[in-house]
């Protein structure tokens, strides 16, 4: 992994869950890692812990809100003035919500992936005075399938799939040397999957059951996938799958029109 080794990136969402094992692979594997969170106390908390373990020099952690643009964008620019470069992005704060809360899930999951995105773009692309790289967004296995029991979160994450793949194959985006690929993960053992458990309600025991058929992956076993669509430079527009039941796959959608 000496691909790795010295290369910054930026992680949204990354104060715990998925997005802090995303921190830790890349802080193993000798990169620089910006990371940011809204929940501010939990982030402080965590870049202390990183930063005892890997260094201070090779973290750095601000609160940021993933629906602010402005927010967004001072985060990627502290970024850059603190490590001199960004090298990958990746898209990953996320929510659930599908009644009171729906239109802040649409928010985070697919409005706040966007800007990422396109901030990344701008600071990546060789035609813009980047170093080329590539952009993960983090998606889900509810992005590629139905579930009668999340409707909106299905459609934010199969928003996030259709958009990263879209982008793929644009050819400003390919010439300015960036790879954009989309991992879609099942259950991981996170506090949005721990907290399914907490819902004593009809909807609440079905998706317990669901949950419990389908199996909960360890958050490392997500970062390991992660580290697959970041380091092989041949995938680019790439949907890797994982679950606990039927582990890794790549698969094709019909819109999919970039292969390598």
């Amino acid at each position: 992994m000496h691909f790795l080794e010295g290369k910054v990136v930026v992680i949204s969402g990354g104060a715990s869950g998925i997005g802090l094992a995303f921190v830790e692979i890349f802080l193993e594997r000798k990169s620089k890692v910006s990371f940011c969170d809204i929940n501010d106390d939990a982030g402080k908390e965590t870049l202390q812990n990183l930063q005892n373990k890997y260094g201070e020099s090779k973290v750095m952690f601000q609160k940021c809100n993933v629906t602010s643009q402005d927010e967004m964008a001072a985060f990627f620019k502290s970024t850059k003035d603190r490590f001199g470069r960004l090298d990958v992005v990746i898209n990953n704060a996320g929510i659930g919500g599908e009644t009171t809360s729906w239109e802040r899930t649409v928010d985070v999951n697919l409005k706040g992936m966007i800007s990422g995105t396109f901030l990344g773009l701008d600071y990546l692309r060789t035609d813009r005075g980047g170093n080329g790289g590539v952009i993960v967004n983090v998606s889900s296995a509810a992005g590629l399938r139905a579930n009668p029991l999340s409707p909106v979160y299905c459609a934010s994450k199969s928003g996030v799939v259709a958009f990263s793949q879209s982008l793929a194959c644009n050819e400003d985006v390919v010439n300015g040397g960036v790879r954009i690929n989309t991992i879609c993960p099942a259950f991981a053992d996170t506090p949005l999957v721990r907290d399914l458990f907490k819902d004593d309600s009809v909807n609440g025991n079905k998706v317990k059951e669901f949950v419990d058929k389908i199996g909960i992956m360890t958050t490392q076993e997500v970062a390991e996938g992660l580290l697959e669509l970041v380091t092989d430079e041949r995938k680019n527009g790439a949907i890797l799958t994982m679950s606990k039941r039927n582990g890794k796959e790549y698969v094709s959608l019909e819109y999919k029109t970039v292969v390598t």
